[in-house]
């Protein structure tokens, strides 16, 4: 059974109520995004978990998720932020870059249409300024292995720059999930 809109949230009330931090995802993208705010695109943002938290921590977040359920709960807990219902993998997707960092949490990319990850990553790497970073976490070889992630990154113009186990940047050595950060070369 997949959990929405505030079922979905309520699950995350539950693992922080039983001690679990969640807030590592933000934590990694501050980090990566170094001192002062900067424009950041929460991609497949769901119910806006990471996008609330980074505007918390003072970045221009707009979040953007296909799924209209998950948006209007990410809409009643910010009604402050932009929230963009578009799909990732559309050749037309405008979600008002460019940004800075474009973060990609929560299995996106395993649960985009099989098949069409080249073209989310592509969209994705669109959205960034020349030196953007892209940073996706998700588990592994459930639809997309990291040689086809890297190989869409590199067709999209991206070079990885770290990659890790964990948002809490535990080395990665193979296994089963990865956290990558891609960065936008000139062109």
């Amino acid at each position: 059974m997949t959990l929405r809109g505030e079922a979905y949230d309520a699950r995350f009330a539950r693992l922080e109520a039983d001690g679990l931090y969640p807030h590592g995802e933000a934590d990694l993208v501050c980090k990566l995004a170094g001192e002062g705010s900067r424009r950041i695109l929460d991609a497949g943002c769901g119910t806006g978990r990471v996008a609330v938290e980074l505007a918390r921590r003072g970045h221009d977040v707009v979040g953007v998720d296909v799924d209209p359920v998950m948006l209007a709960a990410a809409r009643a807990k910010a009604p402050h932020l932009t929230w963009t219902a578009a799909d990732l993998s559309d050749p037309g997707l405008d979600v008002g870059g460019p940004f800075d960092i474009v973060v990609a949490a929560g299995n996106v990319m395993i649960f985009v249409v099989p098949g069409s990850e080249p073209a989310v990553v592509a969209n994705l790497a669109r959205c960034l300024v020349t030196g953007g970073l892209l940073v996706a976490g998700f588990q592994l070889d459930r639809q997309l292995g990291i040689e086809g992630y890297d190989a869409a990154a590199a067709g999209a113009g991206l070079r990885l720059v770290d990659r890790w186990a964990t948002w809490e940047r535990a080395e990665y050595r193979g296994g089963d999930y990865a956290v990558s950060v891609h960065a936008r070369d000139p062109t």
